[in-house]
């Protein structure tokens, strides 16, 4: 081994040693609040997609209609907290093959499991398919891992 060499081994060697190397940290604190929990995975993120306007221009709902929904039908029922996405996406019909492109309004709510959530999920979807007269308002969901 040439002088060099030896010498930037011996180097590198002292710095591993001396703990001039850093690595991070492999995972995250989870801090709560005194009317929260630290850490919960008894929870659920439901996600329910909205169609409010077709690319064509039709089945259009306006910013006006949907915070009147939201208001009425959503915020009493998860006071708590939510989230709103704009959305774009496309699904074919299965009668005819017909591709429908539309803008969308994602909701995203995270809830404790059991019925009480799921009915009122449940209630959102068919008082936005009475109002806008949609076949349908998907609804994902998962269970999650929480922390406030």
């Amino acid at each position: 081994m040439t002088l060099h060499r030896f010498v930037l081994s011996a180097v590198l060697t002292a710095m591993a040693l001396t703990g001039c190397t850093t690595t991070a940290p492999t995972t995250a604190a989870m801090h709560g609040d005194a009317a929260r929990p630290a850490q919960s995975s008894e929870w659920i993120r439901s996600e329910l997609y909205f169609a409010v306007g077709n690319e064509d221009g039709t089945g259009v709902i306006d910013d006006a209609q949907w915070r009147s929904f939201l208001d009425a039908e959503v915020t009493p029922r998860f006071p708590d907290g939510l989230t709103v996405l704009d959305g774009y996406g496309q699904w074919r019909f299965q009668q005819d093959g017909r591709l429908v492109r539309q803008r969308a309004k994602v909701l995203v709510v995270l809830h404790e499991g059991g019925a009480k959530p799921r009915e009122d999920i449940e209630a959102i979807r068919l008082a936005w398919k009475r109002m806008t007269g949609h076949e349908s308002v998907l609804w994902a969901r998962s269970a999650v891992e929480v922390s406030f």
